[in-house]
């Protein structure tokens, strides 16, 4: 930047230069030649050059060069968010793997870890999210193993970390590529859930979209991390909540052996409400409607 001083002369020589830079450029100006021009504008505002750049119909906006080493880091990323995609759902489903994933798997590894069961719980719970094991599973053993109150809190903080862990892998290899992807015309809509990014992550969570594709999903989006994770972390409370509830309740019963307690106000309640869990997404889509009549 020049100073605000020089002599007229210096300035109007070297903002001839760049005049005539500029017309056999594409018309775009940078950041610096902005600033440039403003200060001389200032001093010299009754000479031809400026006149002249006064009357350009072309837009004075940042340059941003092309730079293909952005394109093929995008399309490194993309290709390596599907071989993950691809190897977690082959895995899960078609190799050895699955096997210890069984209930009885999970049962057995649990009770043999002790008083660490809980952490080692909520790690395979995060784990399991990120590869697509199927939540009600890990939901049913949770509820089963610690009981509907503390079995609900496990379920919570695992399933938390496992969005987390999906969000940012989503974030992290397919954001760059889904952002070329959206283009112009559906740029809209991703600037939309970035403003109300809370809102739609739990109008979504309560409607009982799938867990783990929308996890990775969002990543892809220009949600922030904070509203997505407030977002899934209150839309899952109930539907966990009334699930391990459910399960914990009938397991505690299955344990005391005393099957009079099935017909008790924490039985019958517990399935009132998780019967009640499948009229919610019905529920929240009746509120939105009225709230947009």
């Amino acid at each position: 930047m020049w100073a605000y001083g020089s002599p007229k002369a210096a300035i109007l020589s070297k903002a001839k230069n760049l005049y005539q830079l500029c017309t056999q450029s594409s018309g775009k100006f940078s950041v610096r030649d902005n600033v440039y021009l403003l200060n001389s504008f200032t001093i010299t505002t009754d000479t031809p050059v400026f006149q002249s750049l006064l009357k350009r119909k072309r837009p004075m906006t940042v340059s941003t060069p092309y730079d293909p080493r952005n394109r093929r880091s995008a399309v490194v990323k993309a290709i390596a968010f599907a071989i993950f995609l691809i190897a977690a759902i082959y895995c899960i489903r078609f190799t050895s793997i699955k096997n210890y994933l069984t209930p009885e798997a999970i049962n057995m590894m649990l009770e043999r870890t002790g008083r660490w069961a809980p952490i080692l719980y909520i790690g395979i719970y995060a784990v399991g999210v990120c590869l697509f094991v199927p939540g009600l599973l890990l939901t049913g053993i949770g509820a089963f193993l610690f009981g509907p109150y503390w079995g609900f809190i496990y379920i919570w903080v695992g399933a938390m970390i496992g969005a987390s862990g999906a969000f940012f892998i989503g974030r992290t290899l397919g954001r760059d590529f889904a952002a070329r992807l959206i283009g112009d015309r559906f740029k809209k809509y991703d600037d939309a859930i970035h403003r109300n990014g809370f809102m739609v992550v739990l109008y979504l969570r309560l409607l009982y979209f799938p867990f783990t594709p929308m996890n990775f999903g969002m990543g892809l989006t220009k949600v922030r991390f904070r509203d997505y994770f407030l977002g899934t972390g209150i839309g899952i409370i109930a539907g966990t909540f009334i699930i391990a509830f459910f399960i914990g309740t009938l397991k505690d019963v299955w344990a005391s052996g005393n099957w009079s307690e099935l017909l008790s106000l924490k039985v019958l309640g517990s399935l009132c409400l998780f019967v009640f869990s499948f009229f919610i997404p019905m529920v929240v889509k009746k509120m939105k409607t009225k709230s947009l009549v």
